[in-house]
């Protein structure tokens, strides 16, 4: 097992993803086109209009780079059918263009699963403001997330912190754990060590999603499941989708702990799980 830093909370990194100063440095190119007005002209902009249209130009290049909201759900949809497929789950509900995206299985010796789809784990909207649906027996986010800004590992640390203060609140909602898997994964772009455990999904081979374990609201002896203690049990019936042996259920998934220190601060430990004998931490 390594100790390092956040990029080491998920087992797969993005081929090519830009250095940090690099991305730096296309920023301040971007913010400094205003001092260069011969260049706007070209574009038949002032420096004015220039400075007046550009967070909206920023977002909407983002936007049409970024998957849209129903290439997400049709990504996760085939992915929770091919669950249904094998006959560890049924459909109960669907959502529907307009509605919360949440999803409701029904498993046999667990209840009702909800998967609450996400984008990036990064913002508040994905990370925070969701609601435990009261019909759930076990509740996860399912983070699907095409943004190559950071390595994976880094997407999700910065989710499980926004998600940190809030099971540390007052704030009702718990979660049984996040996954963090989109289209990219297994890609190219985005190289899994899973892959040998991949099935075919619509003529797609697709790796096994990462896991995390989430904690309970209450902690244990002054930790919240630091050593992965918690058990639920959804994270076994999706590794089994992905023909995955029982006995090795435990080594695909991953858990993540938070424990008090004497300060009064808490401390985090992301552990990514993706084989027998395989994995990596990350702690803060």
């Amino acid at each position: 097992m390594t100790v390092s830093g956040p990029i080491d909370a998920a087992p797969c990194r993005h081929e090519g993803a830009p250095a940090p100063y690099l991305v730096a440095r296309t920023g301040d190119m971007l913010k400094s086109l205003s001092q260069h007005p011969e260049i706007l002209a070209g574009y038949g902009l002032t420096v004015e209009e220039f400075h007046s249209a550009f967070p909206s130009a920023i977002e909407a290049v983002r936007g049409q780079m970024s998957a849209s909201t129903s290439q997400r759900r049709d990504f996760l949809r085939k992915v929770l059918e091919h669950v249904v497929d094998t006959g560890l789950a049924s459909v109960s509900v669907w959502p529907t263009y307009g509605q919360d995206t949440i999803y409701r299985l029904e498993v046999d010796d667990l209840g009702s699963v909800a998967i609450i789809q996400k984008g990036c784990p990064d913002g508040a909207h994905s990370s925070v403001s969701w609601e435990e649906p009261p019909w759930a027996d076990e509740t996860y986010l399912w983070w699907l997330c095409s943004s190559t800004s950071a390595h994976p590992g880094e997407h999700i640390v910065k989710g499980i912190n926004r998600v940190r203060r809030r099971l540390l609140s007052d704030r009702e909602g718990q979660l049984a754990g996040v996954i963090f898997h989109n289209e990219l994964c297994g890609s190219p772009q985005r190289p899994c060590p899973k892959f040998g455990s991949a099935v075919i999904i619509d003529g797609v081979p697709v790796p096994p999603p990462c896991v995390y374990v989430m904690p309970e609201r209450k902690p244990v002896e002054g930790d919240w499941n630091w050593n992965g203690r918690r058990n639920p049990k959804f994270p076994a019936v999706l590794a089994r989708s992905f023909q995955i042996p029982k006995v090795e259920v435990d080594s695909f998934t991953g858990y993540v702990g938070f424990q008090s220190k004497a300060s009064g601060d808490v401390r985090t430990r992301v552990t990514a799980r993706f084989g027998l004998g395989l994995s990596s931490t990350y702690r803060s």
